[in-house]
Parts: C-alpha cells; sequence; structure tokens
C-alpha cells in the first residue's frame, strides 16, 4: 500500500469516524464551556443545559419521553446496567432469558447472574441467526425476571424479531430489555411499538463519539444502580457526566434522523454491490445471514478453506480494513459463539469476515475491495492449512 493510498474502511460496525459536524458541536463544551453540570453556578448550568438539550434530541430519536434517557460510558455499561439492574442480584428474583447469538455485554453480564445462582435460558437461533419464537415462548413463564434480546446482530446483521418478542414479555409482565446498539440511527426504533422496558444505544457506532452511550428506562420501571456515588438524576446513574461526548451524541443522533432514509438505501447498494462482485469471481463463499432480514450495511462472508484473520491481515495490508466477527473479541483464538450458534462447524466459523459500510463509503472504494478479494483468498487458498 503507498502511503499516499486512503484505506478503504469497512469495519463500521466496530465503529465509526467522528462526523465534522458532530465535532464542530462538542468543541466548546471541550475549550471554554468546561462547567460540571451539577454544579449551580452559571458554568455549571450552562453545561447542564447542553446535556439537557442533547437527552431531548436522544428522546426524540428514540420518540420517548427526555426523563426516560440515562447516559452511560457506552454500549457496553447500559447492556451491564439493563441486566443487572432490571434482574436484580438475588438468585430468588428468577431466572434470565436471551439468545445465543447476543453481543457479549450481554453474555458476559447473564454469565455473572449465572454465578450468583440465577438460570439463564440461551434461546437458540435458525441458520440465519433468528431466534426460535417457539422456544422463546417456551422458555418464558412465572419465574422469568428478565428478557434480553437484542435488535440487530453485530457480526452477521441478521434482525431479531423484537416486536414479537416484547409482546411475549408484555403478556407475562417480565422486563425486556433490547440491545439496539447496531440498530439505532440505522432503522427507526419507535420504543412505543417495541414493548422494551429498557433499551442500550452507543454514540460510536453513529458517527459520535467514543466512551457515550444511554440506556432509555420506561417511565415507571424498577431498576438498580449500577454506579454509586452523587445523586446525579435521582440517584439513577452516579458520576459527573462527559459533557462533551453528550452533546456529540445529541448532535450524531440528529444527523442521523435527518438521512436515515437515504443512508439505508445507499449502504444498502453499497453492500449489494459488494457482494454480487464477489459472488461473480469467489467459488465457495457463504453470506451469512444474507437470507434473511438484516442490517443495510452488513456483509458477514466465510471464504470457505481460508481464515478469516489471515484474511483481515492480508487486506490490511492492501490498504483495506475489515473485521473477523466482533471487534470486542479481537484477540481471542475460539471461533465466533455467534457463527457456532447458526450451526456452522468450527473450521467453517473460522473463516467469516464482516465488511460493514457507513457513510464514508463510495462505489470505488467498494471496486476497489472486489479487485483485491479475490486474488488474496487465491492466494490464501493455496497456501491454507484448511485445503
Amino acid at each position: 500500500m503507498s502511503s499516499n493510498d486512503a484505506i478503504v474502511y469497512l469495519d463500521h460496525n466496530a465503529t465509526t469516524p467522528l462526523h465534522p459536524e458532530v465535532l464542530e458541536a462538542m468543541l466548546p463544551y471541550l475549550q471554554k464551556l468546561s462547567g460540571n453540570p451539577s454544579s449551580i453556578h452559571s458554568a455549571g448550568i450552562e453545561a447542564r443545559n447542553g446535556v439537557e438539550a442533547a437527552r431531548a434530541l436522544l428522546a426524540r430519536a428514540l420518540h420517548c419521553n427526555a426523563d426516560e434517557i440515562h447516559f452511560t460510558s457506552g454500549g457496553t455499561e447500559s447492556d451491564n446496567w439493563a441486566i443487572k439492574g432490571l434482574c436484580g442480584r438475588s438468585p430468588d428474583a428468577g431466572k434470565v432469558v436471551t439468545s445465543a447469538v447476543e453481543h457479549p455485554a450481554v453474555l458476559r453480564s447473564c454469565q455473572y447472574l449465572e454465578r450468583l445462582g440465577h438460570e439463564v435460558v440461551y434461546v437458540p437461533v435458525d441458520s440465519q441467526g433468528v431466534i426460535d419464537l417457539g422456544a422463546l415462548d417456551a422458555s418464558l413463564d412465572e419465574n422469568t425476571a428478565l428478557l434480553s434480546i437484542m435488535h440487530g446482530n453485530n457480526e452477521t446483521g441478521s434482525l431479531q424479531p423484537v416486536y414479537e418478542a416484547g409482546l411475549m414479555a408484555r403478556e407475562r409482565g417480565i422486563p425486556f430489555h433490547v440491545d439496539a446498539v447496531q440498530t439505532f440511527g440505522k432503522l427507526p426504533v419507535h420504543l412505543a411499538e417495541l414493548n422494551a422496558d429498557a433499551v442500550s444505544v452507543s454514540a460510536h457506532k453513529i458517527n459520535g463519539p467514543k466512551g457515550v452511550g444511554a440506556l432509555f428506562v420506561r417511565a415507571g420501571t424498577t431498576i438498580e444502580a449500577l454506579m454509586h456515588g452523587g445523586d446525579h438524576r435521582g440517584a439513577g446513574r452516579a458520576g459527573t457526566e462527559n459533557v462533551a461526548s453528550i452533546i456529540g451524541f445529541g448532535r450524531a443522533a440528529e444527523l442521523c434522523q435527518e438521512h436515515m432514509a437515504e443512508e439505508a438505501q445507499r449502504c444498502r447498494h453499497l453492500r449489494d454491490r459488494l457482494e454480487t462482485g464477489l459472488l461473480a469471481q469467489i467459488n465457495d463463499i457463504v453470506i451469512n445471514g444474507g437470507a434473511g432480514q438484516r442490517l443495510t450495511n452488513t456483509s458477514n462472508i466465510a471464504f470457505t478453506g481460508v481464515e478469516s484473520e489471515a484474511v483481515v491481515m492480508g487486506l490490511d495490508l492492501a490498504g483495506i480494513a475489515v473485521s473477523s466477527g466482533s471487534a470486542c473479541a479481537s484477540g481471542s483464538a475460539d471461533p465466533s459463539h455467534v457463527m457456532l450458534a447458526m450451526g456452522r462447524e468450527p473450521r467453517q466459523a473460522a473463516c467469516a469476515v464482516r465488511f460493514s459500510v457507513g457513510r464514508s463509503n463510495n462505489e470505488t472504494e467498494i471496486d476497489r475491495v472486489i479487485d483485491v478479494v479475490p486474488t488474496l483468498v487465491s492466494r490464501l487458498r493455496e497456501l491454507s492449512v484448511f485445503s
């Protein structure tokens, strides 16, 4: 790769570049407007007004009341807070039901509750990564303390039937949490229709800053605090707010609402162009989750006979950034739990590469990827121990 060549960034499900307008909105709060939003002097009040304006923008995007939005450090904290806070720490509180393909932030929170003595049921998925609604229905009973199902999968983009799951939970009076980190800003999320009591979202997936997220908690829902300290917003979430990042989150959410429909259509076109081009030139590849409903920006492709890490590193050398599944699992030698849950053999799971397009991509970049990948895969197949 020449030092003059721009990187083709196709890892937007891991994180996204900061939008220039988001940075512009943040800068005053990084420079001059540095008051603590809990202080009662003018600098603090100015900071508080900025936070509350951003809260209103998030509420508008999620179609809820501003008082139901609680800012966090990101999607991981939001997921942890929802699961541990809604369920309760005592095993007597009941069992937790989730899916086998959740983000590690959900799965490991559930595993934490298992260590405390809770029963956790992991609902299976089909070959497209979609939960079995029959199995979900059968798993819910009077002893269920919480249902947590993601909206869109971070590795495959497969969309879950969260509306149907929410109805099941609502009919039984079971608290329902939705991890919408990958779908917020890409799909309309109408909380009135979702039947969710808590929803996790994150800024850095929508061209906002890293280190800030939010948890929607439906009014009247009882949830224990995850972090303890000063009485910020009624002791819901202690700690001084990350003012500049919260401001950026609000602006990023606003921009997504303004351009969501056209951006979804544009990303679908780029994703389909990529898949069509690769399918036409490479034999023995599988698009994981491609036969079902999925995020318009996500393509998870298994190149049979080639380890995904080799593809990722080879493309990186060519100036193309992609991922071997979840960025949160980087460094793990274990096959993707998502691929295994979809029925893939460990060797098949080890061949999966995720391409996720975003606001910064265009057709020229996609064509460059289509030009590079076939030659790379052919060369790696000749060298592969899988062959």
